[in-house]
């Protein structure tokens, strides 16, 4: 009986002539489809795929950062913008420029106000500008606050004093007196803008508001105010050198140091000037600490605030201040430095060495 599961010998037989002709070759035998090889290849099969993966999972991030740096550009399309950016303008040019378009529009006559204010407002509409008489006049303008709004872009308030133009002969004295007072000073706020290079338009009409509230007076580094001393050697240094500026009464480099910078008003506005009183800082007694005949040490400093009386030659007194350093060299005061501004008592203030007011 032939045993189940099995074939006919004459197959068992061609199968195996087949192995035996396929080992003969070097070729591998086929087992479901895959090739089968032996023990050892397959390992060193594994092996190389394993270390293949290591080395693309290293090299991944390095591919892919060179594939960035390499890679085509990306270009972007440009989005204009809607005004460039304007040129950076110090803030005293938008003040003079509101000064003179503030004046401009006050004193537009009817029909002409368009024309008027084109130069300051480029493209700007006809603004009606009606009334009786010969308008207004500004006697005086001048920006008392410049606010930057943003870049290129201020708020700027215009004081003007101004008055009305002189009424026609025939118009009766009624007319004068309804326009109101003779002098008035009015405030007006302009908005002005920066163009690309610098040029300078005003984004809108004035617009009138109120007076600026007065700000406090701050307070000052210096003790208290007295007389000046006659025994100060310091005043007769002060009293000759504001003779000299002020007055003409002699040169004003016999009480400075050698190559000072500072030149006296020419021509003199005044006739005499005196003394009144000295403030100095770090002392409620101006001078004491340098009476006459004392040494005073080369070098030594003393930083005073001085009230002068000076009188024109038709004899009015016009009260001035002025901020002072004095400086001793050989044995005398000298004045080293007209400051630009007094000591406040938040800081040591600045001093302007080269003498400027």
């Amino acid at each position: 009986m032939r045993r189940r599961g099995t074939g006919p010998a004459p197959e068992r037989a061609g199968a195996a002539r087949e192995h035996a002709q396929v080992e003969e070759a070097g070729l591998p035998a086929e087992a479901g489809g895959w090739e089968v090889g032996s023990l050892g290849a397959s390992a060193n099969a594994v092996t190389v795929l394993r270390r293949s993966a290591w080395v693309l999972l290293l090299a991944g991030p390095v591919l892919g950062a060179w594939a960035l740096l390499t890679g085509p550009k990306v270009v972007r399309a440009e989005v204009a913008s809607e005004r460039p950016a304007a040129v950076a303008v110090d803030s005293s040019g938008p003040g003079g420029f509101a000064e003179l378009f503030v004046t401009a529009y006050l004193e537009a006559e009817e029909g002409r106000a368009g024309d008027v204010l084109a130069a300051f407002m480029p493209g700007a509409g006809p603004a009606a500008v009606s009334g009786r008489g010969g308008g207004q006049v500004v006697e005086q303008a001048a920006a008392v606050r410049v606010r930057a709004v943003s870049a290129g872009y201020w708020a700027v308030t215009v004081a003007a004093r101004v008055r009305p133009a002189e009424l026609p002969a025939a118009k009766p004295d009624r007319d004068r007196a309804e326009a109101g007072p003779a002098v008035g000073l009015r405030y007006f706020r302009v908005p002005v803008r920066s163009g690309v290079s610098g040029e300078l338009a005003a984004v809108a009409l004035p617009a009138e508001v109120g007076a600026l509230s007065a700000g406090q007076a701050p307070e000052l580094g210096y003790g208290q105010a007295a007389e000046p001393s006659a025994a100060d050697p310091g005043v007769r240094t002060l009293q000759g050198f504001f003779t000299s500026y002020l007055a003409g009464g002699g040169e004003v480099d016999r009480y400075m140091p050698p190559n000072s910078k500072l030149t006296p008003i020419t021509p003199a506005p005044y006739a005499s000037a005196r003394v009144e009183r000295i403030a100095e800082y770090g002392t409620n007694a101006p001078g004491a600490a340098f009476p006459e005949g004392a040494q005073i040490p080369d070098g030594t400093r003393r930083r005073l605030l001085v009230d002068v009386t000076a009188a024109d030659r038709a004899g009015v007194e016009r009260p001035l201040t002025y901020a002072v350093a004095l400086k001793a060299r050989d044995g005398r005061w000298e004045v080293e430095a007209v400051e630009a501004a007094p000591l406040l008592a938040a800081g040591p203030g600045t001093t302007d060495n080269n003498g400027s007011k």
